[in-house]
């Protein structure tokens, strides 16, 4: 127990210095590490991180891919806002008493977006659509039959017609179970390097300043301002009440700390029936400035299906309001598992 306070502790010292800044607001660039992924991390608000388990684990805990160990492949679609979407592959497999591996990718689609000049303000009939990328590979283990810890390194890139930014950052979480029933998780996420755009479209040619009449032009390259990524901590506390050998009601909830937003509280619920059917709920509140919430509430269900028992199929799905705009965020999963 003095290890995984300790533990703990650790985590929480990386981010408590900036831990709910919202001074800092708009600060930090690489939003896109913000924007959730899978179906039932989304359902149940993102509290779920001290149970969550395979290759769903990635982006909320990492230290649970290797609490259930085996091969699984995931595919993950979101409908975000203003017709962006976004895409996400995951493969991970048991390397047995080494731990678990898996590799990880999120991509967004911004759609065709016109181009428009200072000489043509209206569109000059050309079009673009930014690159977002973010590449992952994990590593998780279980270290006794209560602890288990994990590691997310991953590569972020942005690419803006000839403009581009690169960074580097680390997500660790630990799980901690204090037996079936009740469970403890931290995370920090998004320990990263600074990122700052450059390239061909920040070159410009122009007359050298204080140059004579006539005199031939220079070239010269536009400083940008490295920017931070949006690094935040998270605890969570889950508890799953066995009601009988068919059914369960699992409660969790999970305090944010973030530095560059208010920080949060997340807030979800699952009822599962046979391990093969749930339904799920949740909720985010900010803890200053709720107004600015973008986001209502969270629902979702899921199935999961047995092929000859060594192969299951997991289908997920999940709704979540949005406030000012006038869609909502409807997210589908699809995972493969092998035994």
């Amino acid at each position: 127990m003095k290890k995984i306070l300790l533990i703990i502790f650790s985590l929480a010292l990386l981010t408590s210095a900036f831990a709910g800044d919202v001074s800092r607001k708009g600060t930090t660039g690489a939003e896109e590490l913000l924007i959730p992924v899978g179906a039932r991390g989304i359902a149940t608000g993102g509290s779920f991180l001290a149970n969550i388990t395979g290759l769903e684990s990635i982006y909320y805990n990492p230290a649970g891919l290797d609490v259930n160990p085996r091969t699984e492949a995931m595919f993950s679609y979101v409908n975000y806002l203003a017709d962006i979407n976004v895409s996400y592959f995951a493969i991970g497999t048991s390397l047995g008493d080494i731990g678990s591996i898996a590799f990880d990718l999120k991509s967004f689609d911004f759609g065709d977006i016109p181009i428009t000049t200072v000489q043509f303000p209206d569109g000059t009939g050309q079009t673009y659509s930014p690159t977002f990328l973010t590449l992952g590979f994990t590593y998780s283990k279980v270290l006794t039959d209560r602890i288990s810890i994990g590691t997310n390194l991953k590569l972020i890139t942005e690419n803006i017609q000839n403009t581009s930014a690169t960074g580097f950052a680390i997500d660790a979480g630990v799980q901690y179970r204090f037996n079936e029933t009740l469970m403890l998780a931290a995370t920090v996420k998004n320990i990263g390097t600074n990122m700052e755009f450059s390239g061909q479209n920040l070159r410009i040619r122009t007359e050298i300043p204080g140059s004579v009449p006539g005199a031939t032009n220079g070239t010269y390259d536009i400083a940008t301002e490295p920017f931070q990524i949006p690094s935040f901590f998270e605890l969570s506390l889950t508890y799953r009440a066995i009601i009988n050998d068919q059914n369960y009601l699992a409660l969790a909830s999970a305090f944010v700390a973030n530095n560059s937003l208010e920080d949060a509280l997340n807030f979800g619920l699952e009822y599962g029936f046979m391990n093969s059917f749930y339904v799920r709920g949740g909720y985010n509140l900010l803890l200053e400035n709720a107004g600015d919430n973008v986001y209502g509430f969270s629902l979702g269900a899921g199935v999961d299906y047995s092929v000859g028992g060594d192969f299951t199929v997991i289908f997920d799905y999940a709704f979540r309001d949005v406030k000012e705009f006038p869609t909502a965020n409807h997210i589908f999963t699809v995972k493969l598992a092998f035994q």
